[in-house]
């Protein structure tokens, strides 16, 4: 009983629901259409001091925008999830999410919202007719920016599974070597790298699997002797 709690209290992933990987993709996305709309907004107002840009995006974010895309995002995965036919509401892999999104219509309502808060900059007199009427015409190198860093981010993600099946295979090595300095060397990869990577079950299972024998490990001061039981243990609490 002791040994289970000692890896239960060290795993810091969870089993993967859809709530789980919904709220990963929601905070993700959010993040990406921020920085979009801010890089979008220095691209149009180059002359503009740094201060002033940020002004008019929080005023944009502030009236609408922001509490939109929520909603744009949200309707975009339950939107995208029954097109593609994901009965189980969960995702397998990065590139079947980023399917989901872009059958969502996740930048059709991105476009909505940001109009509603270029409207509402210019008529509440926030900025000048002239600024307002700037960022109004090129409102597409907005989208641009942010569908681009929408598609920048799923390449990143599936270039950390990659990265992370790697450091998998090698702590692996490591570990049938009995080497618990290479171990922790690439321990210390998959955490950083997992962090910022959309949970799929498969990939979670496999890092939950690493974790439970490295703690075990360990807690042992690197003694591999690792009897039947504790293996055992480790492949349960996955």
């Amino acid at each position: 009983m002791e040994l289970a709690n000692t890896l239960e209290n060290s795993i810091s992933t969870e089993l993967v629901t859809e709530n789980i990987q919904n709220n990963f993709l929601n905070s993700t996305l959010g993040k990406v259409i921020n920085f979009g709309l801010d890089t979008g907004l220095r691209i149009l107002l180059p002359d503009l001091i740094e201060n002033q840009v940020i002004d008019i995006k929080d005023a944009i974010l502030n009236n609408g925008f922001s509490a939109g895309v929520k909603k744009a995002i949200s309707s975009a995965i339950d939107l995208g999830k029954s097109a593609l036919g994901i009965f189980t509401g969960k995702f397998e892999n990065i590139e079947q999410a980023r399917n989901v999104v872009k059958s969502g219509g996740l930048l059709d309502n991105v476009s909505n919202f940001l109009d509603k808060g270029i409207n509402f900059i210019t008529k509440s007199g926030k900025v000048s007719n002239e600024i307002g009427n700037i960022i109004k015409k090129g409102k597409n190198v907005i989208l641009d920016t942010i569908s681009n860093n929408i598609e920048e981010n799923f390449d990143t993600q599936i270039n950390s599974i990659q990265k992370l099946s790697k450091y998998s295979t090698n702590w692996k090595d490591y570990y049938k070597n009995h080497d618990f300095s290479g171990m922790e060397r690439e321990y210390r990869k998959i955490k950083d790298t997992i962090k910022d990577v959309l949970p799929l079950e498969n990939t979670i299972k496999e890092i939950r699997r690493i974790e439970n024998l490295h703690t075990l490990i360990k807690n042992k001061n690197g003694d591999f002797n690792l009897t039947d039981e504790e293996v055992e243990l480790a492949n349960k609490l996955i």
